[in-house]
């Protein structure tokens, strides 16, 4: 199983990007995937979840309205659109899946047993 995350960059604040997350190995449909981003000097925090099969989605109350998690259970890959960047937002983005995700733990890190290998996203003011 291997997750392999890309998309990151470096923008403007206010400016937008999609981070992509492809997965082999594994059917997504299965999977809950989330990302999870860790900013210097930070704890790595919950970003988004797409929850398995009924596709629910949760997200953190710093990104809810802007950013967008999305699975195409077709292509097997995980999406995260994000608009209005800040520099809050910059951080090393991680892709992550489970296979048993239970929805009272969907925000955990240590719900996830699949990492991707971070893709950094940097935003300027």
């Amino acid at each position: 199983v291997q997750l392999q995350a890309s998309g990151g960059g470096s923008v403007q604040a206010g400016d937008s990007l999609r981070l992509s997350c492809a997965a082999s190995g594994m059917s997504l449909r299965q999977y809950t995937m989330a990302w999870f981003r860790r900013s210097p000097g930070k704890e790595r925090e919950f970003v988004a979840a797409s929850f398995r099969n009924a596709g629910s989605t949760f997200y953190a109350d710093s990104v809810k309205g802007r950013f967008t998690i999305s699975k195409d259970n077709v292509k097997n890959t995980v999406s995260l659109h994000m608009n209005s960047l800040t520099p809050d937002d910059t951080a090393v983005y991680y892709c992550a899946g489970s296979a048993g995700a239970i929805l009272s733990a969907i925000r955990n890190s240590g719900t996830y047993g699949y990492w991707g290998q971070g893709t950094q996203v940097t935003v300027s003011s």
